[in-house]
């Protein structure tokens, strides 16, 4: 079969990033969270003291975008990347509920996509890649040859973060969560640059009622049938 660029794009708490590192295990292909990536860039703003009560300092951050390297290195024990900032491994503090409640308007801003899409586009150019996050398939690479959008209804996405989050020891509130789900749906979907929206050609997988058997299965048959095209 042929190498190809996989995009996933959907909304928040879908299990994307799940979904899309298990898929390129199993094929053997790279994994790129882009997702992981707004989400440094935004711890980065929170530990230099650029988010506060009373909003996010744009014009600091945009000064210091290039004091901000991001890199993915392979865990031996799980086979996945992690994320590092600066040389230092964050994948925990990048999945907290903070990071989370100040991403979105941090992404959505013109400066920090631009260096991030760039960024995505040089680790992806060789192909035989697997990567997601909002606008992958419409802006990152709009000629990959598969693109997937996955969806599921807020009450489920919610539910799932919250497991996730108590899994893990963090002290988390439903209501909380769903409510910052909403609104991260409202912003990636409203924001002038790269909306999160669903690619012509892409195919809709909403895997509100699937198993993760029933999704994997899905994936590879996806997979399996653009890279024999």
């Amino acid at each position: 079969m042929k190498k190809i660029t996989i995009a996933i794009d959907g909304f928040s708490s879908c299990g994307k990033s799940t979904m899309a590192k298990d898929l390129a295990k199993e094929i053997g292909y790279v994994y790129i969270d882009t997702g992981a990536m707004y989400r440094a860039v935004t711890l980065y703003a929170l530990r230099k003291g650029l988010i506060t009560s009373e909003g996010i300092d744009f014009d600091k951050l945009r000064e210091e975008m290039d004091s901000i390297m991001i890199t993915f290195v392979l865990d031996p024990e799980s086979g996945r990347p992690q994320t590092y900032l600066n040389g230092e491994c964050v994948e925990k503090e990048i999945r907290t509920m903070d990071v989370s409640s100040h991403v979105s308007p941090v992404a959505a801003q013109s400066f920090v996509r631009t260096a991030m899409v760039d960024l995505q586009r040089i680790m992806g150019e060789a192909k035989g890649v697997v990567m997601d996050g909002r606008d992958i398939g419409t802006v990152v690479f709009p000629d990959a040859e598969l693109k997937i959008f996955v969806t599921a209804s807020d009450e489920i996405r919610a539910k799932r973060r919250y497991d996730e989050l108590t899994a893990k020891g963090e002290a988390c509130d439903f209501q909380e969560i769903k409510h910052n789900i909403q609104e991260r749906d409202r912003i990636d979907t409203t924001r002038k640059i790269s909306p999160l929206r669903q690619a012509d050609d892409a195919i809709v997988l909403d895997n509100s009622q699937m198993t993760i058997d029933q999704q994997k299965q899905w994936l590879l048959e996806a997979y399996q049938k653009a890279a024999a095209e």
